[in-house]
């Protein structure tokens, strides 16, 4: 069956979560385990709450159609898959599957069905092929034994490869003890410079510039300034924060964080290199990480990281450095990447060249 709008899937009801902050979050401070089993129990909630990445949410589709994209849903028996339609000079419209299809349960029965819908809605809106990102490398051998179309790695992931994601169910001195000597000093750095965290969408402005100095600084590409407010307008209130840290009555760094099921979400963050003194961006994460925790979240993804020794293409030592400090015996979710479902091969070969390149210049 195949759905363009669809009711609300179970997404995080965040003011029932306030309603019932003081008895939910007293019970998850209570609860704390051992940090070393987080990657698991992030697994297992996960598949609690049906799988479903925030990419994966009614929420996200709703800001992609805002920002001009068309969606889709798909959902045939245990799979079910959000959909993003992107269009490319030249060789024209590719889906994407960001963090999906998700399996929603362990019956693959009618698993060739939900392929059989997919590539026949693709064929339909004349896309050149589908890119997905499996969960994890069962997922992805599941898909290739249930389509006869090729399977190729994608020339690049859409999505980290690595996420960390922190256990925060804990007692806050708990989570505090098990932070680097460094972040924990940083922190209380921080609050002795009387940095302040405020949490406001009218700083969207001050955000977009800290992420346009943020780009010209580190030499990379954000998106344009209107993915930010369509972002901030589309996605609800009670998903979506930004919050700004100031010092001496100037904003000097913001962050975007959604919370979403069980699970807090670091999105994006800027800041002002001027003032890296004031250490406001170790703030800025402790401060969602607190809020999360009143709202009864069991998790805080930090977003991407990379372990390895590939980290070309952005500042991914410092980045995993900051990130990692937070909880250093915590070990990253790993996911399988970006794979293509080849549908027209002349189309996806003159893709595959046009990005070598690129790649060149």
């Amino acid at each position: 069956m195949v759905v363009r709008d669809l009711p609300k899937v179970k997404a995080p009801v965040r003011f029932w979560y306030l309603a019932q902050a003081k008895h939910y979050g007293q019970a998850s401070l209570k609860r704390g385990f051992d940090s070393r089993f987080s990657l698991k129990n992030f697994m297992l909630d996960s598949q609690k709450n049906n799988n479903l990445d925030f990419l994966q949410s009614e929420e996200w589709r709703k800001f992609q159609e805002s920002v001009g994209r068309r969606t889709f849903f798909i959902s045939v028996g245990s799979f079910q898959a959000s959909i993003i339609e992107h269009k490319l000079p030249i060789v024209g419209k590719y889906f994407y599957c960001p963090r999906g299809p998700v399996r929603m349960s362990n019956d693959d029965c009618r698993l060739s069905n939900f392929f059989d819908e997919l590539v026949g809605l693709a064929k339909k809106e004349n896309i050149g092929w589908i890119r997905i990102d499996p969960k994890n490398e069962e997922i992805l051998s599941l898909i290739k034994n249930n389509t006869e179309y090729e399977i190729q790695k994608a020339p690049h992931d859409m999505q980290p490869k690595e996420i960390f994601v922190v256990d925060i169910s804990k007692l806050e001195e708990e989570i505090l003890s098990e932070m680097s000597q460094k972040t924990r000093y940083n922190i209380k750095l921080s609050q002795k410079k009387e940095v302040k965290i405020e949490e406001e969408g009218k700083h969207i402005e001050d955000f977009l510039k800290l992420v346009k100095a943020t780009a010209e600084r580190k030499g990379v590409s954000f998106h344009p300034e209107n993915y930010y407010r369509k972002m901030l307008e589309t996605i609800p209130d009670g998903i979506i924060k930004l919050y700004v840290a100031k010092y001496k009555d100037k904003i000097i760094a913001a962050n975007l964080v959604v919370f979403y099921g069980d699970t807090a979400i670091y999105f994006h963050g800027a800041t002002d290199d001027e003032y890296r003194n004031a250490m406001a961006p170790y703030l800025l994460q402790w401060q969602a990480i607190l809020d999360a925790k009143r709202v009864g979240c069991k998790f805080y993804d930090f977003g991407g990281v990379k372990t390895g020794e590939d980290k070309e293409g952005k500042d991914w030592a410092g980045i995993t450095k900051f990130k990692i400090g937070f909880s250093p015996q915590t070990k990253p979710v790993e996911f399988s990447g970006s794979y293509d479902i080849i549908l027209s091969q002349r189309r996806y070969l003159l893709y595959k060249i046009i990005q070598k390149i690129r790649a060149a210049f």
